[in-house]
């Protein structure tokens, strides 16, 4: 699994880090999403999905 995040796309919501903080993170200064791991662990896999489906903004993009 590899993440992909469109900074420009992003609305800092804030889902995908509430969902999965081990993946994703915010920058202090305006929100935008911030990639931790764009190759995160197999066990984190469903979460990443969630967080994915859940951006308002469908920034987060899961290719496999």
């Amino acid at each position: 699994m590899k993440v992909v995040v469109d900074e420009e796309k992003c609305v800092a919501a804030g889902q995908c880090v509430a969902i999965v903080a081990e993946v994703f993170d915010q920058r202090d200064e305006d929100g935008i999403v911030v990639l931790l791991t764009e190759n995160p662990a197999p066990q984190l896999a469903d979460d990443v999905r969630t967080a994915a489906a859940s951006c308002p903004a469908l920034a987060i993009r899961i290719e496999d």
